[in-house]
């Protein structure tokens, strides 16, 4: 629906980030596999970058292409891109940052978060961002440079992975419902993120 975006032309990929997998010093390699490995079955395109900020993602991509960009994340990926620490090694600081990541009119689409039903839903327009940097945060949203994504699930925002993938390797029942269809036949198959049958437990007669 973007301006300038032909949509027989568009192409979706799904980024993996080695340095999300290694952020407690070491790389859970069979992890990354594993969600590679998901995705592909899936029928989606992966790709696989060593980026940990994502104006040196755009910048890769500017390399071989000059069509619009758009950026899929969620609203703690956002809070972070609004981190002053995250961008210690450039010289210009954030504003460098932000030039080299929105100088492409690139778009960042973003996902909401509920932790619970009782909580209210965080999107671009209740965002906290520190006071400093509101002002930037307000010309992005101003200039739409980030929208709300409107068409989601709401049955599915308190699913959160780390619960899954705890289940999954505890082996608890009911994880397969709060996954895509099929892919948990998938995990169960080829025993994927330390997949464990679930414990029958025997129930003694007196």
């Amino acid at each position: 629906k973007t301006k300038r975006v032909q949509k027989e032309k568009l192409q979706v990929l799904f980024e993996i980030t080695l340095h999300n997998l290694s952020m407690d010093g070491s790389l859970d390699e069979q992890d990354f596999i594993d969600r590679a490995d998901i995705l592909c079955s899936l029928g989606q395109t992966v790709l696989i970058s060593n980026y940990r900020e994502y104006y040196k993602l755009v910048e890769y991509f500017s390399r071989f292409t000059k069509a619009r960009m758009g950026l899929i994340m969620g609203v703690n990926n956002l809070l972070e891109i609004f981190d002053e620490g995250y961008y210690r090694d450039l010289s210009g600081g954030i504003m460098e940052a932000f030039g080299k990541l929105f100088n492409r009119d690139l778009k960042v689409f973003l996902y909401p978060y509920q932790p619970n039903k009782e909580e209210p839903l965080l999107n671009s327009k209740n965002l906290k961002v520190h006071p400093r940097l509101k002002p930037l945060y307000q010309y992005l949203l101003y200039n739409r440079r980030i929208e709300d994504i409107e068409s989601f699930d709401p049955e599915i925002l308190q699913i959160f992975s780390p619960a899954v993938l705890s289940m999954i390797r505890e082996g608890e029942p009911g994880w397969e419902k709060m996954i895509p269809p099929y892919v948990d036949n998938i995990i169960k198959d080829k025993k994927l993120f330390g997949y464990k049958e679930p414990v029958e437990h025997e129930v003694e007669n007196d």
